[in-house]
């Protein structure tokens, strides 16, 4: 019985590590090809209106299309880095990561209103809220982690990872922050 529950355990620890290989396989590969990302702009034509077999692109307030999307990847890229940032940090401040989340997502929210004449006119009035509660609660976790110093004797490290949750799927990430 023993014998089923160590090859049990053991194969659950390998299967787990093959989707870890998986994940981090197809994150280095999103990464790697970042730069052909950014130049997917180059293909889109100069002119104001782009119609592909997916759709139909009118570039009214930006001119051409091509630096519509130019603007967008300027955007998009970012965006991407920093979401993969915040899923596979394991530091104690990693909910800072979000203010820059939501700028750049209000961002490209703000790049397909037409009706906006500037587009990062605005933004840190929205960001407002979110810091408001985003960067008490970093100072709150970094207070408890300096208490602790003071009356332990546990490293840097030590208090890190206590601090530190780790879900261990990617939903259970995303269902922590909600």
């Amino acid at each position: 019985m023993k014998e089923r529950n160590l090859k049990n355990q053991q194969w659950v620890k390998n299967s787990t590590d093959k989707r870890g290989y998986i994940v981090g396989s197809i994150l280095a590969t999103i990464i790697a090809l970042s730069p052909y990302l950014f130049y997917l702009h180059e293909s889109v034509p100069s002119s104001q209106h782009w119609d592909t077999f997916l759709f139909s692109y009118n570039s009214r307030s930006w001119g051409d299309a091509n630096l519509a999307m130019w603007i967008l990847t300027g955007k998009l890229l970012p965006l991407l880095f920093l979401v993969i940032w915040f899923f596979t940090c394991r530091h104690w401040w990693y909910h800072a990561i979000l203010v820059p989340i939501t700028m750049y997502t209000f961002q490209i929210f703000s790049f397909f209103n037409d009706e906006l004449n500037y587009l990062d006119q605005f933004q840190l009035l929205y960001l407002v809220p979110i810091m408001a509660i985003i960067v008490p609660s970093i100072y709150l976790i970094r207070a408890k982690i300096f208490n602790k110093i003071n009356y332990a004797d546990k490293s840097m490290e030590e208090l890190e990872a206590e601090f530190m949750i780790k879900p261990k799927t990617l939903w259970g990430k995303i269902k922590q922050y909600f």
